[in-house]
C-alpha cells in the first residue's frame, strides 16, 4: 500500500516537472524564432533585447 502512495506522489511531481519543462521549451523556441527573423533582416537590436538574450528569465 505504501508503494502505491509513493508512486502516486511521484507521478504528480513528474507531471509538474514536465509542465515546467514544456513551458521553458516553448519560451526558448519562440525566442529562437524571433531572433532568427531579426537576423534575416540584419537587425542587430536582437542582441540588446533581454527577452531574446535571456528568454527563461522573467521581467522584473
Amino acid at each position: 500500500m505504501t508503494r502505491h502512495f509513493i508512486a502516486a506522489e511521484a507521478g504528480k511531481s513528474l507531471d509538474a516537472l514536465a509542465s515546467r519543462l514544456t513551458a521553458a521549451a516553448s519560451s526558448l523556441g519562440k525566442a529562437h524564432a524571433r531572433s532568427r527573423r531579426l537576423a534575416r533582416r540584419d537587425d542587430e537590436t536582437r542582441w540588446r533585447r533581454a527577452d531574446l538574450v535571456w528568454p527563461l528569465f522573467p521581467k522584473g
